[in-house]
């Protein structure tokens, strides 16, 4: 029997010019939904356009750090680079995201309990300044990091061989195993992936009078808390001794008004 012929793309295939190409429309299709997001967001709480630039420009950053990561572990081996960006794909879409979501959520938690305001995840101070932004995209870039150390441990398992040969083993044409692996796939996936980490990420309404780029903490309920109390103290304008004055004034006169009036006729 003659041997069946080898599919998948070739090495190099995903940094050629259709697969640049791709990878220039996936990345623009991709931002678009972010674009989307915003205009979906209730008026009341739209971030203005610095703030979700801010927000979103941090997601790209560790998307593409992710994408040529991916690309260029794909090019380690002899194996199919599209199958094997495939799996690496996927693994980021669904562990990798388990752990950046851990990541946000121990960061997060890490500079609250330090209170530092700047590397809180959405919060730029008033007006938003540039250190801010720079430091939470080092914080969420190591975050991607480690979320890529983990991923590539993960693929040194054994068995991962079988998965590649089955999963686009069916796709007689390269080209067209490059479309899928490289924009129709990820764009749906990351369509998802970016929804759900800018939500993650971005400043959320209801903190929105919490935090302090100065590093003073005052919530809604600890203010009305303060009025109410404002408002029960007496009024400290007001002399307590003019006013037993006045009360004694009152008590004496009514005191009077109520003595039975004599008169003496010789």
């Amino acid at each position: 029997a003659a041997p069946r012929p080898a599919h998948g793309c070739g090495s190099g295939a995903l940094l050629g010019r259709s697969g640049v190409l791709l990878q220039a429309l996936l990345a623009l299709c991709a931002f678009s939904t972010l674009m989307l997001k915003r205009f979906k967001e209730p008026k009341a709480e739209r971030r203005p356009w610095r703030i979700w630039f801010y927000d979103t420009s941090k997601q790209a950053i560790g998307a593409l750090f992710i994408h040529f990561a991916n690309v260029f572990l794909s090019d380690l081996t002899e194996e199919d680079p599209c199958s094997l960006y495939l799996i690496n794909f996927i693994l980021d879409a669904t562990l990798g995201m388990l752990l950046i979501w851990l990541g946000v959520k121990v960061v997060s938690w890490i500079v609250q309990h330090k209170k530092y305001t700047y590397l809180v995840f959405g919060e730029y101070g008033d007006p938003p300044q540039a250190a801010a932004w720079i430091g939470q995209c080092i914080l969420y870039l190591l975050i991607m990091v480690f979320e890529k150390t983990v991923i590539s441990l993960v693929l040194l398992i054994p068995g991962w061989t079988k998965l590649q040969q089955i999963l686009l083993g069916y796709i007689p044409n390269p080209q067209l195993e490059l479309v899928l692996v490289m924009f129709v796939v990820p764009f749906i996936v990351n369509a998802i992936m970016f929804w759900v980490v800018d939500s993650l990420i971005m400043r959320k309404h209801k903190q929105k009078d919490t935090l302090d780029i100065n590093g003073s903490t005052e919530t809604p309920q600890a203010r009305r808390t303060e009025e109410s109390q404002v408002l029960l103290s007496p009024d400290m304008d007001f002399d307590q001794s003019e006013s037993d004055q006045d009360i004694s004034g009152l008590w004496g006169t009514s005191q009077k008004m109520k003595q039975p009036s004599y008169q003496v006729v010789i």
